[in-house]
């Protein structure tokens, strides 16, 4: 966990965090809600800050009245929001920075670039506006009381998470999701504080300064944006010179989920000039394959109608099992089932148990285990490790819980008991394997 530390802005303490060293220095200045000790380690928001970090020296601040910052009374300027800004670069020795803004910190990014070309090496702008209400010569703006009923919306749900309705409407069906955008709204700033950065956000508009920024620029927006229409991003673009337009697909507005993904690929290659893409996250697991023998001959033997009940029934069994062991169905195909667990014994006690249960169908499975690293894509498991499993499985007998040497050794002490059964080719992995069949879990 990066060090919060604190930077003088005449009277006001603001909050600040520096992680990475191995690019340019990139300022992420938040929209209206953020909290950068919590943001570092939740869920949601932490695989793409430490992406971020892992091509840039990353520095993130809690603007003035939110997070761990100061709270401050009436609505701050955009002189103090760049104030702040300056504050935090001076007090990490940085010189010039890309200055990232997202949302409601999009319109002070773009009065720095303009006001200090000399420590603004780039611009990027994500989900923000020029002017956020329409009227005045501005047909892109949101209209007056459409604004009205969110901001009354926000302020008496804040600390539900409610807001997240808006700000990721792909993440509203998540309850985890749900319950930390409820703690991140209540850690960032209280309710009537959260009105008044909507108001803030009200009382900005940098129209007019727009054609004065004169840093290469990059302006993303998701297409189906619902606090910040993307009319008001490609207003942005247009009116600043050089800059690029980057629409982006789906209707969050908040960095969350694919797009987070989406949005730092284009961060990324605009910073360094080469497009990466994410790492995929990678774990360690005992991965369990489990098919039954001869399912095609019972299929003709009992019918579609009555094979599809039976199928069914198995897969309600295994399903049983793997609740009882802490598995994860990861997927099915036909009558095969691929879990993975975080313990070897459990998997290796689950597989015996589905042995045994499945009997009760007047049907018979044989599984494969082993343990291995793991990619972790989406939902599912994939990697050498889930191929060596199945390929364990396939040498399995009528009935054998037959594992990779790995898994015995993992669970050594744990009084199951193995039978050798040789050294084993793994078609398509290399090298030789030892499989064990389990003799007593």
């Amino acid at each position: 966990m990066p060090t919060v530390k604190y930077a003088k802005s005449g009277e006001v303490s603001v909050a600040y965090l520096v992680a990475g060293d191995a690019g340019p220095d990139l300022v992420l200045v938040p929209g209206w809600a953020s909290n950068v000790e919590y943001l570092w380690n939740e869920p949601l928001s932490m695989p793409w800050l430490r992406r971020l970090a892992s091509f840039c020296r990353l520095i993130m601040l809690d603007r003035r009245g939110t997070g761990l910052s100061d709270r401050v009374g009436g609505l701050p300027s955009v002189e103090e929001r760049m104030d702040d800004v300056r504050a935090v670069m001076d007090a990490v020795g940085s010189q010039r920075a890309v200055l990232f803004g997202l949302g409601e910190g999009g319109p002070m990014c773009v009065t720095f670039a303009a006001t200090y070309p000399e420590r603004t090496s780039a611009l990027i702008l994500s989900g923000t506006f020029a002017r956020l209400l329409a009227g005045d010569g501005y047909p892109p703006g949101i209209a007056p009381e459409a604004f009205e009923a969110f901001e009354t919306r926000v302020y008496e749900r804040w600390g539900t998470g409610d807001s997240l309705r808006a700000m990721a409407p792909s993440l509203i069906q998540d309850d985890a999701a749900c319950a930390s955008w409820a703690r991140l709204e209540r850690l960032s700033v209280s309710p009537a504080g959260a009105r008044t950065l909507l108001r803030t956000a009200v009382a900005t508009d940098v129209r007019h300064i727009l054609p004065a920024v004169r840093v290469p620029t990059l302006v993303l927006h998701a297409e189906g944006d619902r606090p910040v229409p993307i009319a008001l991003g490609r207003y942005v673009a247009e009116r600043i010179p050089g800059a690029r337009f980057v629409a982006l697909p789906g209707a969050d507005h908040a960095l969350v989920a694919g797009t987070a993904d989406a949005v730092l690929n284009e961060v990324e290659e605009f910073v360094t000039g080469v497009r990466h893409g994410p790492e995929p996250d990678r774990v360690l697991a005992t991965v369990m394959l489990a098919d039954i023998v001869e399912s095609t001959a019972r299929a003709a033997a009992l019918g579609d109608r009555a094979w599809r009940d039976r199928l069914a029934a198995y897969y309600a069994l295994v399903r049983e099992a793997l609740a009882r062991f802490r598995g994860r169905e990861l997927d099915t195909a036909g009558d095969g089932l691929l879990a993975a667990f975080d313990g070897p014994a459990r998997a290796v006690h689950c597989a015996c148990s589905v042995v045994r249960e499945v009997r009760r169908l007047n049907l018979e499975v044989r599984v494969g285990l082993h343990t291995g690293e793991c990619e972790i894509i989406g939902e599912k498991l994939s990697g050498i490790a889930v191929h060596t499993g199945a390929r364990v499985a396939s040498l399995a007998g009528t009935g054998e819980v037959l594992v990779s040497r790995t898994v015995k050794d993992l669970v050594a002490g744990s009084g199951i008991a193995f039978d050798d059964r040789g050294v084993q080719k793994l078609k398509g992995v290399p090298g030789e394997w030892r499989l064990y069949a389990v003799a007593s879990a």
